[in-house]
Formats: structure tokens, sequence, C-alpha cells
């Protein structure tokens, strides 16, 4: 369990100096998603199907918001 501690120290310090950093992903993933269907991929996809960005979009953007204001 001293590595989980590690890791969870250092991803806090990576953070804190880049904090729009985890918002701005969720953002350009959940812009990815609008943009699959115009791409080519066929509605039957399981990406276009599931929105499967825009649910990872929205949850590591509201993560890298309540880290911000935590940090």
């Amino acid at each position: 369990m001293n590595w989980l501690s590690k890791l969870v120290d250092n991803a806090s310090n990576y953070f804190a100096h880049r904090k729009g950093l985890l918002p701005m992903l969720g953002i350009l993933l959940v812009i990815i998603n609008f943009t699959l269907p115009f791409l080519g991929f066929s509605l039957d996809g399981f990406l276009v199907a599931s929105n499967l960005f825009l649910h990872l979009g929205v949850i590591v953007a509201i993560f890298g918001f309540m880290l911000a204001w935590a940090l």
C-alpha cells in the first residue's frame, strides 16, 4: 500500500501546478464524441452508439474541477 500512497502524492503534486489539465482533457473528449459521427464512423459502432467519450469526458472534467478546487 506504500506504492499507492506514493502514487497519490506524486499525482497531487503534478496536478497542483496544472489545475486546468483534467477539465481541458474532459472537454476534448466531449468534442471528440461530438465529431465521431461526422468522421465516417457508422451509427452501429460501439463508440458512437454508447457515447463512450461523452461519458468519460464528463467524468474526467468533473473530477478535474473537484481536484482543482481541493488543491
